[in-house]
């Protein structure tokens, strides 16, 4: 196998055409936190991005950021939080998830796998914040889509639909971002002792209040224990996040408390260990032991997420808990079994959704579909983009399907 390790936007763009022209497929890598999700490639060839790396551009008063995109998003936190600003979406982190070492992401993965958080309640994901790419296509083509202001894209804007790609259709070598000011206060509150279907009541009543709640999540019994360094204890607890100044948070905890005062005994959680609480649920701590059992990451509509839970327990003995107030389910396959056709049919039963397999052996990644199998019409456009990208397919072959 060989390495090609690009510098530079001029480095990229000659390996991909030089792909192009022999027609030899290549893994798309930046540092290989997420190399383990999707389906096994079998390529000759790596195009490594980690040295197409820094930030190129960031005015803080205008609250944008571009950086090449094998940038560590590490690095770009850290110099996010020195003037008080953040990547609002808070992209997780799927190193120790996968059996690797925290905070080796990138911010070009973090669009290409279209990465967001706990606050997709209120902030959305990384599509919903990227301005601008620069990109080579698996034509050896180089193209530029959007900018550094918000309103600058006509007709088809690229920038997004390069997001949950998966380095299928381009190799991107720049990205811009909005970024916003991080919350002066954050405060949660936990609602414990609550099962499944009650906390899933709790979080919408929480949701549909004026108190602006902008992350709610459910750790089931002895699940919450494995969060924070366990500082939660093992009761179950049905997490609201605030955040905003301080008197308006204040405020609107004690609205919190009143409209909840009857669900269970609450608690509020502030400062560092609010962080490490919600830093856990983003990157699905709980389940980041025990890398031999499969892990699922499934979206479905709030209300059905804890009926389809308990029927898929009466089946399978599986380990779960809830964030974006029930819409986000990881589930934990305890026998290793990863489940799909159980799984998808079940979704399915429960009004639908979309059941992704995060975690598995390379065996198991091979024989079922990792991501979930599109409707006809969706599976036709989306081998009508690939075909205009990347009509040799060499970007990436075989990871999504």
């Amino acid at each position: 196998m060989t390495t090609f390790t690009a510098a530079t936007t001029a480095e990229t763009l000659a390996t991909v055409a030089w792909a192009a022209a022999e027609e030899t497929p290549l893994e798309i890598l930046g540092h290989g936190s997420k190399r383990g999700i999707g389906r096994p490639l079998q390529t000759e060839h790596t195009l490594d991005l980690s040295k197409l790396s820094g930030v190129t551009f960031y005015e803080p008063a205008e609250l944008v950021l571009s950086a090449k995109s094998g940038t560590p998003l590490a690095e770009i936190e850290k110099l996010l939080a020195e003037n008080g600003q953040q990547l609002a979406f808070e992209p997780l982190d799927y190193g120790p998830l996968l059996g690797g070492e925290m905070g080796k992401g990138t911010i070009g993965g973090v669009l290409a796998a279209n990465l967001c958080g706990p606050r997709r309640l209120k902030a959305g994901a990384a599509r919903d914040h990227i301005l601008g790419i620069a990109a080579v296509s698996g034509r050896g083509e180089a193209f530029k889509s959007g900018g550094r202001v918000v309103k600058n894209v006509t007709g088809y804007d690229l920038s997004k639909l390069m997001a949950n790609s998966w380095g299928t259709l381009a190799v991107l070598t720049d990205v811009t971002f909005k970024v916003l000011p991080a919350a002066e206060t954050e405060v949660t509150l936990a609602v414990r002792g609550l099962l499944d279907d009650h906390a899933a009541a709790a979080m919408a009543l929480a949701l549909g209040s004026s108190a602006e709640v902008s992350s709610a999540a459910h750790l089931p019994e002895r699940v919450a224990a494995r969060v924070a360094g366990g500082g939660l204890g093992s009761t179950a607890a049905t997490l609201l996040r605030v955040e905003g100044f301080g008197p308006s948070v204040a405020y609107r905890i004690a609205a919190l408390k009143d409209l909840l005062g009857n669900a269970g005994p609450l608690e509020e959680i502030s400062g560092e260990t609010s962080h490490s609480v919600w830093r856990d649920i983003r990157d699905c701590a709980p389940f980041a032991d025990g890398l031999e059992k499969p892990v699922w990451r499934v979206s479905m509509a709030p209300a059905q997420g804890h009926q389809m839970v308990l029927a898929l327990r009466m089946q399978a003995a599986v380990d779960a808990f809830y964030d974006w107030q029930g819409g986000l389910i990881w589930l934990r396959m305890e026998h290793g079994d990863p489940e799909a056709d159980l799984l998808r049919a079940l979704v399915r039963q429960y009004g639908g959704g979309h059941a992704t397999l995060v975690r598995a052996a390379p065996s198991h990644r091979a024989a079922v579909p990792v991501f979930e199998p599109q409707a006809p019409h969706l599976a036709a456009l989306s081998a009508r983009l690939k075909a205009e990208f990347d009509p040799k397919a060499i970007l990436n072959p075989g990871r999504m399907a």
